[in-house]
C-alpha cells in the first residue's frame, strides 16, 4: 500500500517538475535571446529575476494563494511558483551561452551573408546549447527539492509524505517522501549532464 503510494506521488512530484521546467524554458529561451541585444533591460530583468529567487519557496506559496485566477489551493499556484523559480538558471545561462560566443565567429557568420535570425538558430544557439543544458539542469534539479514544498498548498507530491511525517513526528514518512525526491533529483543531475556532455563536443 504504502509503495503504491510512493509510485503515486513520486509520478506526481515528476509531473510538478516537468511542467514547471517546460513553461520556465519556453518563457525563459526567447527572453534571454531578447536581452541578448537590450543590455538594460537584461539588467533589470535578471535584476528582478534574482529577487524572486531570493524569497523563500514557503513565503513565495503563500504570496501566490490570494492572487485570482492564478491563486488558491492547488496545483496551478504551486507550477506557478515552480516555474518563477526556475526561470534564473534557464534565463541567466540563456543569456551567457549566447553572449559569450565568440565575436569573431558572428563576424563571419555576417560576411557570409547571413542575417541575425540565420546567426541566431545556426551559430548562437548550437554554441550556446552546452550552456542552456547546464541551466536547464541546474533549474530541473532544484525544482524537484523546491516541488516538496507544493504539498503545503495542495500541490501533491512527495511533499505529502515529509508534511504527514512532520504532523506525526514519524521519521519512516519524512523518509518515504525525502529519499525518493533525493534519488530523483540525483537521477535527474546525471541525466542532464551525460546530455550536457553530448552536445558539448
Amino acid at each position: 500500500m504504502l509503495f503504491n503510494e510512493i509510485v503515486s506521488l513520486s509520478a506526481e512530484h515528476l509531473l510538478l517538475v516537468a511542467i514547471a521546467v517546460i513553461v520556465a524554458t519556453a518563457i525563459a529561451a526567447p527572453c534571454a535571446v531578447f536581452l541578448t541585444h537590450h543590455a538594460r533591460a537584461r539588467r533589470w530583468t535578471l535584476g528582478l529575476v534574482n529577487i524572486i529567487q531570493t524569497i523563500p519557496s514557503l513565503a513565495m506559496f503563500g504570496f501566490l494563494l490570494p492572487l485570482p485566477f492564478i491563486g488558491g489551493v492547488g496545483k496551478q499556484t504551486a507550477i506557478l511558483a515552480l516555474i518563477l523559480y526556475a526561470l534564473l538558471p534557464i534565463l541567466r545561462n540563456t543569456v551567457v551561452g549566447i553572449t559569450g560566443v565568440d565575436a569573431t565567429v558572428r563576424e563571419s557568420a555576417v560576411a557570409m551573408g547571413m542575417t541575425d535570425g540565420q546567426i541566431l538558430r545556426s551559430v548562437e544557439l548550437p554554441l550556446a546549447l552546452p550552456t542552456i543544458l547546464a541551466g536547464v539542469r541546474i533549474a530541473t534539479v532544484t525544482t524537484i527539492g523546491t516541488a516538496t514544498i507544493a504539498a503545503a498548498v495542495g500541490g501533491g507530491g512527495l511533499g505529502t509524505f515529509v508534511f504527514r511525517g512532520i504532523a506525526m513526528a514519524d521519521t519512516k514518512t519524512i523518509l518515504a517522501g525525502a529519499v525518493p525526491a533525493a534519488i530523483m533529483a540525483i537521477t535527474a543531475d546525471e541525466v542532464l549532464e551525460w546530455v550536457e556532455r553530448r552536445f558539448s563536443y
